[in-house]
């Protein structure tokens, strides 16, 4: 079992930077990859981030490449907005993969950001 806690969203202007966090708890050693995903009202979730927990490797959404940075930290995964526009404006949703014992994604309760026009 992974647990995810999600901090960091709040209400910010256009152009401003946020940094999210995510905290992992229980059998992080069992998770493969850590992203950041993210829903807009009335839109489906989408994948923003991922990064791969024994690699460097990382993928990012095209809307957000060159403005969000994602970076792991032992059990503690970020995403650094910068730049934010008000179509960033979403809750936005910690996950994890799990290979072990079985594949499984576990997710966050997620943290709303608003960027303000």
């Amino acid at each position: 079992q992974v647990q995810l806690v999600e901090s960091g969203g709040g209400l910010v202007q256009t152009g401003d930077s946020l940094t999210l966090s995510c905290t992992a708890s229980g059998s992080i050693d069992s998770i493969m990859a850590m992203g950041w995903y993210r829903q807009a009202p009335g839109k489906p979730r989408e994948a923003v981030a991922t990064i791969f927990t024994r690699s460097t490797i990382t993928n990012y959404a095209d809307s957000v490449k060159g403005r969000f940075t994602i970076s792991r930290d032992n059990a503690n995964t970020y995403l650094q907005m910068n730049s934010l526009k008000p179509e960033d404006t979403a809750v936005y949703y910690c996950a994890a993969r799990s290979i072990s014992p079985i594949v499984r994604d576990y997710w966050g309760q997620g943290t709303q950001v608003t960027v303000s026009s």
